[in-house]
């Protein structure tokens, strides 16, 4: 961790510069992380990638319970730091963990049991249900270390430190370019597990990355203060944990609910549509990524600038992240625009999974650039400690008004694959423009102020 960073003093272009940059770095080798898992499941079948895309809602449920704890305890930690009260921030750090490990058997109980059900929602038979679970039993026996490494990782983020976590994602990359293909199809003594080895090699690669962060962890700032008797269960840390984290855990499970919900409508249209539309999604993640590294970089700047009740840094840090996420948004846009079929074509060879690739990758391009308002204003809800309020964006944006504009446009009006997007387009960019109206009166009251929000 770089002990200039002042997350509290520092200029905020030059505090977003530090942050953002190696948690964009990290995402995007998280990004290439699951585009080699795509690619190998390609090698595999057809078949594979749509199990692959068909497991991401339900996989979901570990990356929503992970956001919600990683937030958590980047928020507590981080307004901890600010109000200079280091002894509880470090226990922070042990009541995480110890909520990390209750939830996990939580989650793992939930993956195990409800999978079959979901995948049969989502129109797989029995064949796809069963190639599907030989992939997903594996990662969810091994949530755990997954929200391990995600709690350990938050405590980093509250201090300024994305790096730790950078590395960790770029050592896993590598790492899974050879774990692959030595558990898909086996080597030596290793035999090939098929799809299921690349589950798992994920969670090796899981478990390699977490031992690291504890490492890091256990020689940072405030580790002087973490002693034994702090990882005994105590009620009122895992009680405002839990406040914080679960509104945030519900609503990123919107996000899986909203996926589970587009897939809904794409598999009606078969499963090369779903295949299509699984590898487009590999590929909208990658431009995304500095969005989602402005995500991590409002959230810890902002949780300690809270603390500090350093108010205006918050506005300033909110208008200028905005005005980043939004221009490189634009960019990217004419990228994906243009290079749709390119992109898509790199995961299939099959024309008819590129070309439904392809039309979703365009529509994405025109809803890129209001993005970042979501990314960068649910940051301020959980940095502020209002996190209920990323709860409700999440329902409205990503459930409600989404299943109902598309099952009115597919079901009643009788819409075409391409219209699926065009719904959601339409659906995000208005709750995005209403949001931008809402954030400037919502800190108002937070901060007890009545200032205009773009100017500092």
């Amino acid at each position: 961790m770089s002990k200039s960073i002042k997350l509290t003093k520092d200029p905020i272009w030059s505090l977003l510069r530090k942050v953002t940059i190696p948690a964009s770095v990290g995402s995007l080798f998280q990004t290439f992380y699951n585009l080699v898992d795509t690619w190998f499941a390609g090698k595999i079948s057809a078949e594979a990638i749509g199990a692959i895309a068909k497991s991401f809602p339900i996989y979901f449920t570990i990356i929503a319970v992970g956001v919600g704890l990683g937030a958590a305890t980047n928020a507590l930690i981080g307004n901890s730091i600010g109000e200079k009260k280091e002894r509880i921030a470090s226990l922070y750090i042990a009541q995480s963990l110890i909520f990390a490990l209750a939830v996990s058997v939580l989650v793992t109980l939930f993956g195990l049991n409800v999978s079959n059900f979901l995948l049969g929602v989502m129109g797989s038979d029995a064949n796809g249900i069963a190639l599907t679970r030989e992939y997903l039993d594996i990662i969810f026996y091994g949530t755990f270390i997954v929200l391990i490494q995600i709690s350990l990782n938050g405590t980093l983020n509250a201090q300024g430190d994305t790096k730790s976590y950078r590395n960790v994602l770029i050592f896993s990359f590598f790492l899974n370019i050879f774990l692959n293909p030595l558990f898909i199809w086996g080597y030596g003594f290793i035999p090939g597990f098929g799809i299921a080895g690349l589950a798992i090699a994920t969670v090796i690669s899981q478990s390699i990355g977490t031992i690291y962060l504890a490492y890091k962890v256990y020689n940072c700032k405030i580790r002087k203060y973490l002693k034994i008797e702090c990882f005994i269960p105590k009620f009122e840390f895992l009680k405002t944990l839990v406040n914080q984290a679960v509104p945030v855990m519900f609503s990123m499970l919107f996000i899986g609910v909203g996926i589970f919900n587009i897939l809904y409508f794409i598999g009606q249209f078969g499963d090369l549509a779903t295949a299509g539309y699984g590898a487009a999604l590999r590929v909208e993640q990658v431009f995304l990524l500095p969005v989602i590294g402005l995500n991590t970089a409002v959230l810890s700047i902002g949780g300690q600038n809270f603390g500090a009740k350093a108010f205006g840094r918050i506005r300033e840090l909110y208008t200028k992240a905005l005005f980043f996420g939004c221009s490189f948004m634009v960019v990217a846009g004419i990228i994906l625009f243009f290079g749709a079929e390119f992109f898509v074509s790199l995961f299939t060879d099959n024309q008819e999974a590129i070309k439904h690739g392809a039309i979703y990758l365009k529509v994405a391009a025109l809803i890129g650039p209001i993005y970042p308002a979501f990314f960068i204003t649910t940051a301020v809800f959980q940095a502020v400690k209002k996190p209920l309020y990323s709860l409700y964006l999440s329902i409205m944006r990503l459930t409600a008004f989404p299943f109902l504009s598309l099952w009115y446009v597919i079901n009643i009006r009788g819409g075409d694959y391409e219209d699926i997007f065009y719904t959601i387009m339409i659906t995000n960019w208005l709750m995005g423009i209403a949001l931008l109206i809402f954030i400037g009166y919502f800190l108002n009251n937070v901060f007890k102020q009545n200032k205009p929000l773009f100017s500092y």
